[in-house]
């Protein structure tokens, strides 16, 4: 086989560069950092009060209204003694009592939100539908229109001025959001789990108990840290049953700071506001990945 001269006309010649290709993954590049910039910034704005809360509590009386700014020279940390030990009890104990609140606010909205889950999503009977419609009708039902009936209940009960009021209702599944979330939760739990056990002998409390209750754990975390936030900042409620101040709750002692007589000590109010967002932060940074595990496996059921 001879060999012959290579022709420059048989080099295959390179492809043309496509410029519009280029330009468009120069866009997508810059696309990325102006998102973070501009997430960035909103951060920022939704944080801001918060921010001048935790800075105003450590300024004087005199230099809280004074500027918008962030900037802090000489810290005053005797908002957080003073406002600590600004009623005949610390501050500790009115947190005390929300905790009592929130706990047994938690306990019920877990044990009976799941068990009537647990109904609407197995069991059969009778006007089922109808029954599950009224339930999310309550949603949409505001407080206010309940409050007086409620209290009115409770006053012939004598449970006004005390915790009784803020607890017993979550024992009888009184939040229809949570029951709602649950049951898309167990409507993704597949029914031969339940028909397995069935099988083996168990009845409808062993398989709540045993088999549904230990897989819906991302749904009751997911409850437990709503029920946490919001029953700990509740005022409204709050306010309406509990007068004796040995008997406030947090937000109810925050109010108490406000004197339409007197002048009101703002260094130690933004100094117990931050106190009391202390726990709030805490639970949800601990409950973080189970509150997204539980919303994201229920909202698309």
């Amino acid at each position: 086989m001879t060999d012959r001269a290579i022709d420059v006309r048989d080099v295959p010649r390179s492809l043309p560069v496509d410029r519009s290709d280029t330009v468009r993954r120069i866009k997508r590049g810059m696309r990325a950092p102006l998102k973070h910039v501009l997430l960035a910034l909103c951060a920022l704005t939704m944080l801001y009060p918060v921010l001048w809360m935790v800075v105003s509590s450590l300024r004087p009386n005199s230099q809280i209204f004074r500027s918008a700014g962030l900037a802090l020279t000489h810290p005053h940390i005797e908002n957080y003694s003073n406002g600590w030990n600004a009623f005949a009890q610390p501050f500790s104990h009115y947190m005390i009592n929300s905790l009592i609140v929130v706990i047994g606010a938690i306990l019920g909205n877990l044990l009976a939100c799941s068990m009537a889950a647990y109904a609407f999503a197995r069991l059969e009977f009778k006007a089922k539908r109808v029954w599950f419609a009224i339930m999310l009708v309550t949603i949409m039902l505001p407080i206010h229109v309940i409050i007086v009936p409620q209290y009115i209940l409770f006053s012939e009960l004598d449970w006004v001025n005390t915790f009784l009021p803020l607890i017993v209702p979550k024992f009888l599944a009184t939040d229809a959001f949570f029951i709602f979330l649950m049951v898309q939760f167990i409507r993704g739990i597949p029914r031969e789990l339940d028909e397995a056990a069935r099988i083996d002998g168990a009845g409808q409390a062993r398989i709540f108990f045993h088999i549904i209750l230990p897989l819906m754990v991302p749904a009751l975390a997911t409850t437990a840290i709503f029920t946490f936030i919001w029953t700990w900042n509740d005022f409204y409620s709050q306010l309406i049953y509990l007068t004796d101040p040995e008997m406030y709750t947090t937000p109810l002692a925050l109010r108490a700071f406000v004197d339409q007589q007197t002048a009101t000590d703002w260094g130690s109010v933004f100094a117990m506001s931050v106190v009391s967002l202390v726990p709030v932060f805490l639970v949800f940074l601990a409950g973080q990945r189970f509150l997204l595990r539980g919303i994201a496996t229920t909202g698309g059921k």
